[in-house]
């Protein structure tokens, strides 16, 4: 009998690309390309920051917490305390971000919603009433007034019996960001650079245990760039706040240890952890190379991770804590210093107490039950990996090479180039969604009718009860010592004193959030984009 003849397929091979459109292929094998040989916690940090990592400790477990007043969020901090996290996370809402009192037109229907009130440094001391802060790391996600957060937080240290250099944490402080994607600014470009200034400077001499800026990726990568687009703007806008810092006549090695980093983690997992391992090698050669570094703890790229907000589904909420999961494993593989973990809720609303808890809970379980911890660099070696890093590493130089060419980040944001380039990327997410090229499971395919779960709901009354103690703090306090305090923060905001120094005085004299918000903007002004994006 005749043998039949065996024919290839003609049908060519499915093309398959990552979320940042980089081409996967079928297998991948050795590269004659030199990989990293360094040990975990060697120059350039590819492969960690520490040597041993979490075989010596695990990452700080920081849950992002923070609604309605200060009494409600203190009940939360000391519920999530005693489940187990092992740093606190502060949110705010709407007013406190842009610098508003609830008092003002501006906070109506808006107060404690997305995050928690904080008007004065009252109540920032019920905020973390039983809580002493020379004992907790605490970060805090406030961008245009966080020199007024931190120094409410400071003042409250000290009412505890704590000294400024006892106190450990965040802010995040990071306004270029605000200008390319989240839009919670207030001042002009310039004078907001001052502060954030102002702030590394006053902090590296009174507060050294506190990092003064956290520079951001997470709202960018949100609001739909990729993991190239995400390492290269952030690392942009830190050359940015390095150079401001230079300028003002510091030295590299007295404030770099203390920058600190916030990135975003998605479900992509592969490509997340060769993004994080990039960010620490490039920053490292930045360090090294351009600004000349000595200091090794200036070289390394600490970061913050949070799992992808935007990832999140309305529909079948509960397919959400397998995301997470996914993601908190990517983010502990590529090497976070500390992690917030999403609940399953937030893509309908602010997680309930048992959403917040499986959250936190997910951390633990990879933690201690994954075996993932158990060695530094837990995927070192794989070939898909490494060409993943080599490809996002060259796309990152020309980023930067071309932010460079434009002036740096500030020129780059005036003339729309980050917010042009995410909203290209994000326009091409949503359109492989819609057409179902991208499967979101729950939402384009597997889709089923279920009942909405319980929400967390913030009473209306919280803004009344925040207006009637302004109210009272404003009858309470000395006007004259207030008057004061404003009148010499207003007047050094003209010259090129350091401003902290003022803002804590005016913290001191009960002066609102919204008072010395409105002292700058009388000075600076206020921004506004040529191009809203």
């Amino acid at each position: 009998m005749a043998t039949k003849k065996v024919t290839k397929s003609k049908t060519p091979e499915k093309k398959i690309f990552t979320d940042s459109e980089y081409s996967v292929k079928r297998i991948y094998q050795k590269s004659s390309k030199k990989r990293p040989t360094e040990d975990a916690g060697k120059y350039p940090f590819t492969r960690g920051i520490h040597p041993g990592m979490f075989r010596e400790r695990f990452w700080t477990m920081r849950q992002y917490s923070g609604f309605g007043d200060a009494k409600l969020t203190n009940e939360r901090f000391k519920f999530m305390l005693e489940k187990g996290q092992t740093g606190l996370s502060m949110a705010f809402d709407l007013p406190t971000q842009i610098g508003y009192d609830s008092d003002s037109s501006q906070a109506e229907g808006e107060v404690g919603k997305v995050g928690v009130s904080i008007t004065s440094i009252k109540d920032m001391m019920t905020a973390f009433d039983g809580i002493p802060l020379g004992k907790v790391s605490s970060s805090m996600t406030i961008n245009s007034t966080a020199s007024t957060l931190l120094a409410y937080y400071i003042a409250v240290g000290e009412s505890q019996g704590f000294k400024s250099h006892e106190l450990r944490g965040t802010t995040q402080n990071d306004i270029l960001k605000e200008y390319i994607a989240r839009n919670t600014y207030i001042y002009p470009p310039q004078p907001s650079m001052r502060l954030i200034g102002d702030m590394i400077e006053f902090c590296a001499e009174k507060v050294p245990s506190w990092y003064p800026v956290s520079i951001s990726g997470y709202h960018m990568r949100e609001a739909g760039c990729t993991a190239t687009q995400e390492i290269a703007f952030t690392l942009a806008n830190a050359i940015a706040y390095i150079q401001t810092c230079l300028d003002k006549g510091l030295k590299i090695d007295d404030f770099a240890p203390r920058l600190s980093f916030f990135f975003c983690c998605t479900i992509e997992f592969f490509e997340e952890v060769a993004k994080f391992r990039v960010a620490r090698k490039v920053y490292a050669k930045i360090l090294k190379e351009k600004f000349h570094a000595k200091n090794p703890r200036s070289l390394q790229l600490k970061f913050h991770t949070q799992t992808s907000g935007e990832s999140l589904t309305a529909q079948q909420p509960n397919n959400n804590i397998v995301r997470v999961a996914i993601q908190t494993m990517a983010a502990v593989a590529g090497g976070t210093q500390s992690l917030h973990t999403n609940s399953r809720d937030e893509a309908l609303a602010l997680p309930t107490q048992e959403s917040a808890k499986i959250a936190l809970r997910t951390q633990q379980i990879v933690a201690h039950e994954s075996g993932i911890t158990k060695t530094a660099d837990p995927l070192a070696g794989s070939y898909y990996l490494e060409e993943l890093c080599d490809q996002i590493e060259a796309d990152v130089w020309k980023y930067l090479k071309k932010i460079e060419k434009m002036g740096g980040s500030v020129k780059a944001i005036e003339k729309g180039f980050f917010q042009s380039e995410i909203r290209a990327n994000a326009y091409r997410l949503k359109k492989e969604t819609d057409d179902a090229d991208r499967v979101i499971v729950g939402v384009n395919k597997y889709a089923e009718k279920e009942e909405q779960p319980e929400l967390l709901r913030i009473d209306d009354r919280v803004e009344i009860q925040q207006k009637k103690a302004l109210k009272k703090l404003r009858a309470d306090r000395d006007s004259k010592k207030l008057e004061k305090a404003l009148s010499a923060m207003q007047s050094a905001a003209d010259t090129e004193e350091n401003l902290m120094p003022y803002i804590v005085t005016a913290a001191k004299a009960f002066a609102t959030t919204g008072e010395i918000s409105n002292t700058f903007r009388e000075v600076f002004g206020e921004y506004r984009p040529k191009e809203v994006f």
